[in-house]
């Protein structure tokens, strides 16, 4: 099964900023939705954003990294970025990339996603 694959996460320092970009393994239909989640060691997994197709244009963000954080997706290729600015340490966590293969409700919950990638960890210093 074609699944996200991750990349650009790091360490870095509290301020600093990251871009961690999402493309399928392999050829796959345009997903309804893309979104970014992360898990911090013994927490739940959380939304951070989701972008919708290019035909919807929606997009969504968490309330903790609304205006430092940017979502975007690729309108040539199935692609989808995470531009992350002003890292703070509890930004620390693991961040996963999932595609909701079918129509959803829940973009904002991990129940609407069908298909998730391996993560990335990013870490900030204080």
């Amino acid at each position: 099964q074609v699944h996200p694959v991750e990349s650009g996460g790091g360490l870095v320092q509290a301020g600093d900023s990251l871009r961690l970009s999402c493309t399928p393994s392999g050829p796959t239909f345009e997903p309804y939705v893309m979104g970014w989640f992360r898990q911090a060691p013994g927490k739940e997994r959380e939304f951070v954003a989701s972008a919708h197709r290019v035909s919807d244009g929606s997009i969504h963000y968490a309330d903790s990294v609304k205006d430092r954080f940017t979502i975007s997706r690729d309108s040539t290729k199935i692609a989808v970025s995470l531009q992350m600015n002003n890292l703070k340490p509890d930004d620390t966590a693991t961040y996963f990339c999932a595609f909701a293969t079918k129509p959803t409700l829940y973009w904002h919950h991990t129940e609407g996603y069908d298909v998730w990638g391996q993560g990335t960890q990013v870490t900030v210093s204080s």
